[in-house]
């Protein structure tokens, strides 16, 4: 799947900035700096956050209210609660 692969690589690149992160606190730079690559990587897991809940809308939503019926009220639930703890995060 070619959405599997690209989802890997930039969760990959979130991994890296965090260990980035470990080695800044480690070597004690500057608070600012560490904050500076905290927001970063914060930004790029809401980023993915949003790729992924945008595929998950498009794909399985859509399939499940095509049925209607229990199956579709349930995935309509869960793409809300997961868009509310992502505007809480």
């Amino acid at each position: 799947m070619n959405d599997k692969a690209a989802h890997l690589r930039r969760l990959r690149r979130v991994e890296g900035q965090v260990r980035g992160l470990q080695r800044m606190v480690d070597e004690d730079k500057y608070c600012i700096d560490v904050l500076t690559q905290v927001s970063a990587a914060t930004s790029a897991l809401q980023s993915f956050s949003l790729v992924l809940l945008e595929e998950h809308m498009a794909h399985c939503v859509v399939e499940a209210t095509r049925k209607s019926g229990a199956e579709a009220d349930i995935k309509i639930k869960e793409a809300a609660d997961a868009i509310a703890r992502l505007v809480r995060s």
